[in-house]
C-alpha cells in the first residue's frame, strides 16, 4: 500500500519517478532477463493499480488487476550498435506542456534481420536532456496502441543500460504504452512514422 502525503500534488509525480528509477535500477541488477521482466511487469501493475498518479483513470483503478502484456520472449532482446546520425529534430507538440524537441542521434544497428528494419535514436532537446527511443510496428493499432510504444525514455528513467558487449540493451518486453493511451488528460509524444518496424512486436505491453 502507498504511504499518503498530506501536500503539493507534485510530490506525488516526484515519488512516481523515484519509484520508476528505482525499478529500472533494480531490473539492471537481476541477472536473469525474465527474473527482471517480471518484477517490472508485478510493479508497474501495482503502480497503475494504487499510485495517485498512475494514468488509469480513478474510477477504473478499482477493478485494474494488472497492465495486459504478452508473455516474455527472449527473441526479442537485442544488444545493439549505436551508429552516428545527424538530421532534423522533431517537434512534439505537448498542448499545454509546450513543444519538445528531439534531435536525430544515432541509428540502431542489430534488429533489422529479426525485425526488417533499424530504429533511430534519439536525444531530447533542454535542460537535462536524455535518449528516447519510440516505435511502432505491425501491431499498432490493433494488439497495440496506435500512437507506439516507448522502449527508452529518459525522462521517465526507461533505459536497461549497456550489455556486456559495451552496446546497448533493448529488449522489446519492455515496451511500454504511453499515458495518453489511458486517458486523454495527457498529451504524449508519439512515434514519428521513420521508427516503425515492418514486423510484429509482439512483445511488452498490449493496449490498454
Amino acid at each position: 500500500m502507498f504511504s499518503t502525503y498530506d501536500g503539493p500534488a507534485a510530490y506525488a509525480l516526484a515519488d512516481w519517478r523515484r519509484r520508476i528509477n528505482d525499478l529500472y535500477a533494480e531490473v539492471r541488477a537481476t541477472r536473469d532477463p525474465v527474473d527482471g521482466w517480471r518484477h517490472w511487469r508485478d510493479e508497474r501493475s501495482r503502480l497503475y493499480a494504487a499510485h495517485p498518479m498512475s494514468p488509469v483513470p480513478d474510477k477504473d483503478r478499482p477493478a485494474c488487476d494488472g497492465i495486459e502484456m504478452y508473455s516474455y520472449d527472449p527473441g526479442f532482446r537485442f544488444e545493439v550498435h549505436l551508429e552516428a546520425l545527424s538530421g532534423e529534430p522533431v517537434r512534439f507538440d505537448l498542448a499545454g506542456d509546450g513543444v519538445m524537441v528531439a534531435r536525430p542521434v544515432s541509428l540502431t544497428r542489430g534488429l533489422d534481420n529479426a525485425l526488417g528494419g533499424e530504429l533511430t535514436v534519439y536525444w531530447i532537446e533542454g535542460y537535462g536532456g536524455g535518449l528516447f527511443i519510440p516505435f511502432k510496428d505491425a501491431t499498432t493499432g490493433g494488439q497495440t496502441y496506435g500512437g507506439g510504444r516507448y522502449i527508452v525514455d529518459a525522462i521517465k528513467g526507461s533505459d536497461l543500460g549497456l550489455g556486456k558487449s559495451g552496446r546497448l540493451i533493448l529488449d522489446f518486453n519492455f515496451a511500454y504504452t504511453p499515458s495518453c493511451a489511458w486517458t486523454p488528460d495527457f498529451v504524449c509524444p508519439l512515434s514519428p512514422p521513420e521508427n516503425t518496424l515492418p514486423a510484429s512486436v509482439t512483445a511488452g505491453e498490449k493496449t490498454p
